[in-house]
């Protein structure tokens, strides 16, 4: 599938949107619109209405990807000392063991289970990217669903509709409030992921259309996560509790716990609550023809999205001029104010601080040709002809330069200068990565982890999963013995 042919799928509603705003913008500001009406209740409708045969063959064929993708990254992080101290916490108060845990042998309550494998999908910041809201989308879902499907097996194709529509209720809710809500301090992935993880699991357990209202109501009243945790443990505990939290939400609405009927568009409900910005229209227009869950993006780089572009320019310069690190004697860097905002750390300490390093991010890319998990280890981070060189990058807030984009002037100790403009970069949706891509990245996290052969059996049953009389054969599949 092409990216003209997955933004093609965002349809002529957005399009009349996009016409009307710069109609808008020409007339004189209108009066306060009065509040808007039923949004939760319209959203449920969909939710429970919206069948698999429904979902066009490109959103289920992003879903199988959005899918393997979350699995590859849970098994990568599954060993990371995040997940060694999170499983070690909260193996003591667990329930029954109702479900696994991908790349370890334990296993938990499907509660548990569902908060842990989320952190262990996020640890890397090597998930899936929602580029508009910057929402990791399946690590609250996938993760909630998964675990349910373990303990009341479901089919492969209620699973994947189920992920689809939970994907789309997050970033569907994420548009309506962002960037303010981000701008503020909140992380997006677990505020609004905590509803994408409601839906789908009301999805599965069947509930009424009243029951989702609740479901989407009690989620509503749990939003978690502030990008102060960027950086440290906390940042991967945000999509596990928004998956735990979700499921909660949905069990306790199936058993007809009452929530308020409008309890993200109400005066005191959550959309006015933590966001200065309420754009009711993302929620509700579109429904079922507009699919933000097509326009998900995979990360080729272990980091925060915002540094994409600077290592993509990078790498292109290093392996193009075969640039050695004493060649260089600066890099400056013309980058969106965001990226200095979120990734402004010059001198990380350790590698979940060097994801958020645009200094370390450009000088680890220009020494290894590279940008993954290894190269966001603690070992890259102290190495010292990295350290060196990250002090020869200068980024600057330059107008006119967009989020997604960078411009790179690399001079060298000879005098020349080399640059590099990224417009999108390598896994954005205009370049996306391809499945074969996919599959390499699933290889390289699972590598020392599952036995060759079993990585092997895990990345076919993701993309059979459709197929699958029961969901939870996958995560059966990537368990470690």
């Amino acid at each position: 599938m092409t990216s003209i042919d997955r933004r093609t799928l965002l349809g002529a509603a957005g399009l009349a949107l996009a016409g009307n705003a710069v109609q808008a913008a020409s007339e004189p500001a209108a009066p306060p619109a009065a509040p808007p009406r039923d949004v939760t209740r319209t959203l449920a409708r969909y939710v429970t209405t919206a069948r698999f045969n429904d979902l066009p063959d490109a959103v289920r064929r992003e879903g199988t990807r959005t899918f393997l993708n979350w699995v590859g990254v849970a098994i990568g992080g599954s060993h990371h000392e995040t997940l060694d101290v999170a499983v070690s916490a909260l193996a003591p108060f667990s329930g029954p063991p109702q479900a696994g845990l991908f790349g370890r042998p334990e296993r938990f309550d499907i509660m548990n289970a569902a908060s842990l494998n989320g952190v262990s999908s996020h640890i890397f910041d090597y998930d899936d990217t929602h580029l508009k809201t910057v929402i990791h989308p399946a690590g609250p879902v996938a993760s909630a669903i998964l675990a349910y499907a373990e303990m009341r097996p479901v089919s492969g194709a209620d699973f994947l509709n189920a992920l689809v529509l939970g994907v789309e209720t997050e970033c569907r809710i994420g548009n309506a409030v962002y960037p303010n809500h981000y701008d503020v301090g909140w992380h997006i992935t677990g505020t609004a992921g905590v509803f994408g993880a409601a839906a789908a699991a009301g999805k599965l357990m069947g509930l009424t259309e009243e029951q989702m209202v609740w479901a989407l109501g009690l989620a509503a009243s749990q939003p978690v996560g502030l990008r102060e945790s960027f950086g440290s443990m906390n940042k991967s505990f945000n999509p596990g509790r928004a998956a735990a939290n979700g499921l909660f939400a949905a069990i306790l609405a199936s058993k007809n716990y009452t929530s308020s009927d409008g309890m993200i568009e109400a005066k005191r409900g959550w959309a006015n609550t933590i966001s200065t910005k309420q754009d009711y229209r993302e929620i509700t227009e579109g429904l079922g023809t507009r699919y933000e869950a097509a326009l998900n993006t995979y990360k080729p780089f272990a980091c925060g999205i915002v540094m994409h572009p600077a290592i993509d320019a990078a790498v292109q310069l290093r392996d193009e001029n075969r640039l050695t690190p004493e060649q260089i004697q600066r890099v400056d860097l013309k980058v969106h104010p965001l990226v200095l905002e979120l990734t402004g750390k010059t001198a990380p300490r350790s590698g979940l601080e060097g994801k958020f390093s645009i200094y370390h991010a450009v000088a680890v890319a220009l020494v290894e040709g590279a940008g993954g998990e290894k190269q966001f280890s603690d070992r890259a981070v102290r190495d010292p002809v990295i350290t060196a060189l990250r002090t020869k990058v200068v980024p600057a807030i330059t107008p006119g330069v967009k989020p997604e984009q960078v411009d790179m002037t690399i001079t060298l100790a000879d005098g020349r200068t080399l640059s590099r403009h990224i417009k999108h970069a390598i896994g954005s949706v205009e370049k996306p990565m391809s499945d074969a891509d996919l599959e390499r990245k699933f290889a390289d996290l699972a590598e020392g982890i599952l036995p060759e052969a079993q990585i092997r059996r895990v990345m076919s049953l993701c993309w059979e999963v459709a197929k699958l009389k029961d969901a939870g054969e996958v995560a059966r599949a990537g368990v470690q013995a």
